[in-house]
């Protein structure tokens, strides 16, 4: 599976993060930086797969959310599921994991959170704090490439922040 296609987004509204010429990095160089199996290659499951087999595929793979495609349309998102809606939506309510379908407990896909590579860093992170999740599909026009992070985007502003400090420290001590 390469691409998938969204019909709808949900666009969030958050008060605009001030944003500095030395805050730059984009959601596509977070992609770079995961490395080529992370650009245009995500995990995925299927509305009719079981909540088990998607729990053990982010087990396997040691991540924290699957995009969720309709069954034979691999290219139609319909959603998202992450270890929260299993806690909140399985664990909780005291549902099984093995005969409840993803498709009944996922993040379904016009609340979907997302944004596209030339979104800034610092806007993603906004995004993710004001509407408290943890991951945020990265399309581009209508096809998915990839999947971040709430950890790759505060790498991200760390390493960002780290290069800026050195700069500084650099132009103080006149090696600049």
């Amino acid at each position: 599976m390469r691409s998938a296609i969204f019909s709808r987004f949900k666009s969030a509204s958050s008060a605009r993060l001030e944003e500095h010429g030395f805050e730059s990095t984009t959601i596509s160089d977070v992609l770079n930086s995961k490395g080529k199996g992370a650009d245009g290659s995500w995990l995925w499951c299927t509305t009719d797969d079981t909540v088990y087999d998607a729990v053990k595929s982010m087990t396997q793979h040691n991540v924290g959310a699957l995009v969720v495609v309709k069954p034979g349309e691999q290219k139609s998102i319909a959603g998202i599921i992450t270890e929260r809606d299993y806690l909140r939506k399985i664990i909780v309510q005291g549902r099984s994991s093995k005969s409840t379908k993803v498709g009944d407990i996922m993040t379904e896909e016009n609340k979907l959170i997302t944004v596209t590579p030339n979104t800034k860093v610092l806007r993603a992170m906004q995004l993710m704090t004001d509407n408290r999740i943890r991951h945020i599909p990265v399309i581009n026009d209508k096809d998915m490439i990839g999947m971040v992070s709430i950890g790759d985007v505060v790498r991200a502003v760390v390493s960002e922040h780290r290069e800026e400090l050195d700069r500084l420290n650099a132009y103080i001590q006149g090696g600049y």
